[in-house]
């Protein structure tokens, strides 16, 4: 993993919590950096520091439930909220990132960047970007959809979809589109980098646009993924239900035990982010079943072992 993609899921890790985070649930969560607890926390000292001169404001406050009181750290969102209404917090945490440490390759999509109010590249600072990483032909006409409220056309698995783009994020290495899909009524969400063939502008929105809160991504990184669906059944203990269950949705508990405990229930496509978000819990959840999602966690956590 590179250090782009490690910076930006350090910026969703952040956003995407209530409470502030240890630096042991950061380590956790983030994917990417290196092994041993020295050399982990100068890393993450570094993009920290990084993060912060770019103008991200991570707070540092103390952790509820430690005693004696440690630092705990995230973004708080209404400190990130961005100017444009037409995008999400998240957008804009990708956008400001990508716009200050990368260049992106296609003059179309460093232009659609440019529009929405970043800069691009080294002029965003002194130093030369990061990195260069490839843009889908299909991401700048998404953005300008997206910021000009227009209905889009384009081929995603062999068939013509009519979407009204509301959000296009980038979470874990690859860019997604979400919005009404019109020929099925429903909110849908593509992979860009599936999208074939050109996308082509069509007329202004017809559905009601939601509101920014309600337009964010509601996919959780253990359904980014490709592999075959199964549903998993994770127990939680009684002090982390309260938290697990803001997060997750009261939908997703599936059982309230006597002892305050819940079991929840998890659609998994992405067994790496799925054994992440356990792992977030320490000793404190347990996965159920099925036998296999089980099996393979007890399996990764084996290897760890020295």
């Amino acid at each position: 993993m590179g250090k782009l993609e490690r910076l930006l899921n350090l910026i969703a890790a952040l956003l995407d919590t209530p409470r502030p985070l240890l630096i042991e649930e950061i380590r956790v969560r983030v994917e990417g950096y290196p092994d041993g607890d020295d050399a982990y926390k100068r890393a993450f000292e570094r993009d920290k520091e990084e993060l912060r001169a770019m103008g991200i404001p991570i707070t540092v406050s103390a952790a509820p439930g430690t005693d004696p009181p440690r630092d705990g750290y995230r973004i708080d969102r209404r400190d990130y909220a961005g100017t444009d209404p037409q995008l999400a917090v998240d957008e804009l945490a990708a956008l400001h990132l990508a716009a200050t440490l990368v260049r992106l390759e296609g003059v179309d999509g460093e232009d659609a960047l440019r529009r929405l109010g970043g800069v691009v590249g080294s002029e965003a600072t002194d130093a030369d970007p990061l990195a260069a990483i490839p843009t889908p032909e299909a991401l700048g006409p998404l953005f300008e959809a997206a910021r000009d409220i227009r209905s889009v056309s384009f081929v995603y698995g062999d068939e013509e979809r009519l979407v009204e783009p509301w959000t296009v994020t980038f979470t874990r290495g690859r860019w997604y589109v979400a919005g009404h899909d019109q020929r099925r009524q429903a909110e849908r969400r593509f992979r860009v980098d599936r999208i074939t063939g050109p996308v082509t502008a069509l007329g202004s929105a017809t559905a009601d646009r939601p509101s920014p809160e309600a337009r964010e991504p509601r996919l959780a990184p253990w359904q980014m993924g490709d592999e075959e669906p199964v549903r998993a059944h994770v127990a939680i203990d009684a002090d982390q239900a309260p938290w697990a269950t803001h997060h997750l949705g009261a939908d997703a508990v599936t059982e309230t035990r006597s002892d305050g405990s819940i079991v929840v229930e998890l659609e998994v496509t992405n067994r790496a982010a799925f054994r992440s978000f356990v792992l977030t819990f320490l000793e404190h959840a347990e996965v159920l079943e099925p036998p296999e999602l089980r099996q393979d966690l007890v399996e990764w956590l084996e290897a760890l072992a020295p």
